[in-house]
């Protein structure tokens, strides 16, 4: 039987463990804006959008202006060509439409992370439960893992954010945290790339979703190992992260082919 020091030391993970020889392709070369579309349609399909609300900014390697979505579409149809750019004032610089003054919570995001290439905003609603409730998931299934130590609550609720000195606060107020839970508003996630930060937004709301199912029985939770937690994390974001893209797109062209266009 494990001791407590055996069960918390952390286990090995990710590609260090293991890595595939070869992968179902995704099927597809896809153009940036392609690319980004298909993460918005996406995470519609998975109940992450609040329709009209929200944002995903994407920060390419080696700038500083930003893929977005523009004002006035859904998520869920959203194409390619409808995606805007604007520069790290908010000011857009290609695309057809225009952007909502929010996209400031995004620019002050990337000016104070150079980590968050990509930053994910909306209200999906079982997070917004819990932001209602004031408290953060409890951590009770193992794809909660890819979330241990990477959580933060920001308690405060002042209205819109959509001016660079409120967005430079909420910024600060998120610091380092790749998941922040905004009280009586929404969630933003963060991520290295446009895989990474897309298969963590899509499984956070289901996260919240399981942690209030558990909380309403009242009963205490199982409790995972944190060592077992770290192992498990390492291996979401290496390996998962990418099975749950190309799976995700490939049924998304398959079923809504019109969203390369």
């Amino acid at each position: 039987m494990m001791d407590s020091t055996t069960k918390d030391a952390p286990r090995r993970g990710g590609l260090e463990v293991w890595s595939p020889s070869a992968m179902p392709p995704l099927g597809a070369d896809l153009t940036d804006e392609q690319a980004l579309a298909c993460s918005f349609r996406v995470l519609a399909r998975e109940g992450f959008a609040e329709n009209m609300a929200g944002h995903i900014t994407w920060q390419r390697p080696g700038g500083t202006r930003m893929l977005v979505n523009p004002w006035g579409l859904w998520w869920a149809e959203l194409t390619a060509s409808d995606v805007c750019e604007v520069d790290e004032d908010a000011n857009v610089t290609a695309g057809r439409w225009d952007v909502t003054p929010a996209i400031h919570i995004h620019t002050e995001l990337h000016r104070a992370r150079p980590d968050a290439r990509v930053v994910v905003h909306n209200h999906p609603y079982h997070v917004c439960v819990l932001a209602a409730l004031g408290v953060l998931p409890e951590l009770v299934h193992q794809t909660g893992s890819m979330y241990l130590d990477e959580m933060v609550f920001v308690r405060e609720y002042a209205g819109e954010v959509d001016s660079p000195r409120l967005a430079a606060e909420l910024a600060g107020q998120i610091g380092s945290a790749k998941v922040a839970v905004l009280g009586n508003h929404g969630v933003i996630v963060t991520g290295t790339d446009l895989v990474e930060a897309t298969y963590r937004a899509a499984s956070f709301d289901r996260a919240c979703r399981l942690a209030y199912d558990v909380l309403v029985t009242e009963r205490d939770p199982l409790r995972m190992p944190r060592g077992a937690m770290t192992g498990m994390k390492a291996s979401l974001i290496e390996r998962a992260a990418e099975v749950y893209w190309r799976g995700a797109v490939r049924s998304l062209i398959r079923d809504e082919p019109e969203v390369l266009g």
